[in-house]
Parts: C-alpha cells; sequence; structure tokens
C-alpha cells in the first residue's frame, strides 16, 4: 500500500475544544499530521485520509516540547481548517 504524510499549521483565532481533552484550548498555530493510502484499482491517483494527529502543547508548563493527540480523520470541522483536498507541493 502506497502512503503518504501531510503536515499542515492551521491557525485557530479563537479557543476551542477536543473531544479528549478536558480544556479549551488557546487560539495560536497548531501542527496537524495526516497520513493518507493510496486507493488502486483507479484511473487517477486518489488518497483517503487514515489517519490525524494534532499537536497540542502541554498544559500549565513553559516546555517548548508538543504531545500528539489523536483525532479523527474525517472530523468535518478539521477538514475546512486543513482543506480536505490539499495537495502537498
Amino acid at each position: 500500500m502506497i502512503t503518504r504524510r501531510n503536515r499542515v499549521t492551521v491557525t485557530f483565532e479563537h479557543p476551542f475544544s477536543l473531544k479528549g481533552v478536558d480544556r479549551p484550548l488557546a487560539p495560536g498555530q497548531y501542527e496537524v499530521v495526516s497520513d493518507e493510502e493510496l486507493i488502486e484499482q483507479l484511473s487517477f491517483p486518489v488518497y483517503r485520509r487514515v489517519s490525524a494527529l494534532i499537536f497540542l502543547p502541554p498544559h500549565g508548563t513553559s516546555s517548548i516540547a508538543k504531545w500528539p493527540m489523536s483525532i479523527q480523520p474525517t472530523l468535518r470541522p478539521l477538514r475546512s481548517v486543513i482543506g480536505f483536498y490539499h495537495r502537498p507541493r
């Protein structure tokens, strides 16, 4: 199976929340990494998103380290934010 990985930095202008996170997340820039796999047996290349991670800042620390959180790869609000049909350069 042929796969590809996309990295996108998204900017949230307002606080937001994610299922599984017990606190509101601050506005700012967040890195989102998604893995996609090629749907074979078609006459043109089409990829399906199979996983996605968003990297969140640790709560209550000044550390620059980020922790990854798995999110639904088909999450509708996320698709509109990162561009579901985003084509990497």
